[in-house]
């Protein structure tokens, strides 16, 4: 009798283990980033991560790798493809190499503000999503950085004054921003800013206000010109095939998560497109609008890389600027 009772308590732990089992998996993602937990893209990922762990009351965990500490910056596009990670940041414009779409989130002055900047992500998304799909790759959501300007070691009142500065870049864009503008272009990544300032490696850079609060960038740099001259966006984006073994209730939190950190994020880049600037000023830095004849040879700029980038996407990026305008 005690052995049937034994048997039987034996066999309702092992009924019970059974059912509860799914429910005790933990699927694990690793995420690379190759910003630093100071920026606030970073802050919004970890975020997203926590919001992913709390909607599957713990049964999806997702490690995020920050400051290209796993993967360096170019290089995480690619790892996500080959599911060295299952999801990964990068910046929408590091992809126009493969593709000429991607590049028209980085042309310069052709949005000035965030009503402008939400209006081209609507018109380009479809696009982007498109090639994306191609590569093996979801987009889950996109957030812009706070508006470019530039951060020069000279007071500048045209391009003329600009000519031979030694001017970061960090992609084919932004390169050829520096050959138009008459300066050196420099590929430097964001982590490598304060010690390519401190060794004389580039005299200016173009990023957004809030890049250079966080590297401390008054500690090298005299000068910040508002300039507003892009937005350019990060994407988070996952493994399609990993994405697809997820079960449901994952994907759908997943998705939810993603929903919530792109509200999220654009809300803050706005904000801190704002307070940014202040904290520059707080710290000694002088800011100063672009003159009008600056701005003037900017915008001529900008239309020609513009228009170079429409000869590279024909009929299809012509299609997305009249959606852009159309709006």
């Amino acid at each position: 009798m005690r052995n049937r009772v034994v048997m039987s308590f034996i066999f309702a732990v092992a009924v019970l283990t059974l059912v509860a089992a799914p429910g005790w998996a933990k699927t694990k993602w690793t995420m690379a980033t190759p910003y630093s937990d100071g920026e606030f893209h970073t802050k919004n990922i970890r975020t997203f991560a926590k919001d992913v762990e709390n909607l599957t009351k713990g049964e999806f965990e997702i490690a995020v790798h920050s400051g290209g500490s796993l993967i360096k910056n170019k290089e995480i596009v690619r790892a996500v493809q080959s599911r060295q990670v299952q999801i990964g940041e990068n910046l929408i414009c590091n992809q126009g190499s493969k593709d000429p779409i991607f590049d028209i989130d980085g042309i310069p002055f052709l949005v000035s503000n965030y009503d402008d900047a939400r209006k081209l992500w609507d018109a380009s998304k479809g696009p982007i999503e498109e090639r994306l799909q191609k590569q093996g790759l979801r987009l889950l959501y996109a957030v812009p950085w706070p508006f470019q300007g530039f951060f020069v070691n000279k007071k500048i009142s045209s391009i003329s004054d600009l000519k031979g500065l030694k001017q970061r870049a960090y992609n084919p864009t932004t390169a050829k921003l520096a050959d138009l503008m008459g300066t050196l272009p420099t590929t430097i990544q964001a982590t490598e800013i304060p010690h390519a300032f401190a060794t004389g490696i580039i005299d200016m850079m173009n990023t957004s206000a809030t890049t250079g609060v966080n590297t401390k960038s008054w500690e090298f740099v005299k000068y910040y010109y508002d300039a507003s001259a892009w937005a350019s966006k990060n994407m988070v984006i996952v493994n399609e095939k990993a994405f697809q073994k997820l079960p449901k209730n994952l994907q759908d939190a997943l998705l939810e998560a993603a929903s919530k950190a792109e509200a999220r994020g654009w809300k803050q880049s706005q904000e801190l497109n704002e307070s940014a600037i202040k904290v520059l000023e707080k710290n000694g830095m002088e800011i100063i609008q672009l003159s009008p004849e600056l701005r003037k040879e900017l915008k001529v700029i900008g239309k020609e890389m513009t228009q170079d980038w429409l000869n590279k996407t024909g009929t299809e990026g012509q299609a997305i600027l009249d959606a852009y305008h159309a709006k």
